[in-house]
């Protein structure tokens, strides 16, 4: 026997209005609990925010505690103002970094998740900027180590690049040559190059090389030279001026000058030792060659 259509109907719409109420009453079942457990929660949520305020607070005083202790350690050593600056700043991101870490954890976040992010991104950012990196790990070798210091003089022997140094910043060390120009060098450079810091002593010894003819007397320039020397107020008369046959060149017998003088007198008295000494080569006759080439001419006999 078949039912009638509408019959069916109508069951199938009571079917689905008992699906619908349900859903409904399950709904409204949570919406109710949740509201139910919502005091809780909040009290809960209020009791983590004011905890970690004052885990906030607390840390923040011993991370101001232990900066303060590092400072005065490094304020008792040889450390430059640049490099306390930078370990400081260092050390303060990294305690605070740390106080972060502490503070999520009472609100339920993974701090080693958090950490794996981190460093994945800190990876990709280093890998981006190496070059950079490495002149930042080069800037606090120097800083620390003081290769040399502000007002020094240096010549980095990979470039040739020489000059007074100005500033020593995280990246790039500033030098002044002494015709006015800058020069920036990346620290990475300087600290995997060659440096020559020829102001670390308050003396410094000036090389020449003078070349006389070997019809020349060797004594009687050797005693020209070293009445100049003498006579000049920037040498240093207690360690004289020595001269020697540096060798036996081509065109002429090479003379090494060596004498000392203060590292701020440099250049002036290497001028005026230069120019004294033509002066004097000139006064008393001896000749300074200049290069030399014999030709041979030989006559082919037909």
């Amino acid at each position: 026997m078949r039912m009638p259509l509408i019959y069916v109907s109508l069951l199938s719409k009571t079917a689905v209005s008992e699906e619908t109420i349900q859903d409904v009453e399950k709904q409204l079942g949570l919406i109710q609990r949740y509201l139910d457990e919502l005091p809780d929660r909040l009290l809960s949520l209020g009791i983590r925010v004011v905890l970690a305020l004052v885990i906030f607070a607390i840390g923040s005083r011993v991370i101001s505690l232990i900066r303060r202790f590092v400072r005065r350690g490094m304020a008792k050593s040889t450390a430059s103002e640049e490099a306390e600056g930078f370990l400081d700043s260092a050390l303060k991101v990294l305690l605070y970094v740390i106080l972060v870490f502490m503070i999520l954890g009472l609100f339920g976040v993974d701090a080693a998740s958090v950490a794996t992010v981190i460093g994945s991104v800190g990876v990709t950012v280093g890998l981006a900027i190496q070059g950079s990196l490495s002149n930042c790990i080069g800037g606090i070798m120097i800083l620390i180590l003081k290769p040399f210091r502000v007002g020094d003089y240096i010549i980095e022997d990979t470039g040739k690049n020489e000059g007074i140094v100005q500033q020593i910043s995280v990246f790039y060390t500033k030098l002044a040559t002494y015709d006015n120009q800058v020069i920036l060098i990346p620290n990475g450079t300087l600290a995997n190059a060659t440096l020559t810091n020829v102001t670390d002593e308050p003396v410094r010894r000036v090389d020449l090389k003078v070349g006389i003819s070997y019809n020349a007397d060797i004594r009687t320039a050797r005693a020209v030279i070293q009445k100049i020397g003498m006579s000049n107020p920037l040498l240093l008369a207690e360690k004289g001026v020595l001269v020697n046959v540096d060798s036996l060149a081509d065109s002429s017998v090479l003379l090494a000058v060596k004498f000392w003088v203060k590292k701020e007198d440099y250049w002036q008295a290497r001028y005026e030792m230069l120019e004294a000494i033509k002066y004097g080569f000139d006064e008393n006759g001896i000749e300074i060659p200049f290069n030399q080439l014999d030709v041979h001419i030989r006559r082919v006999l037909k």
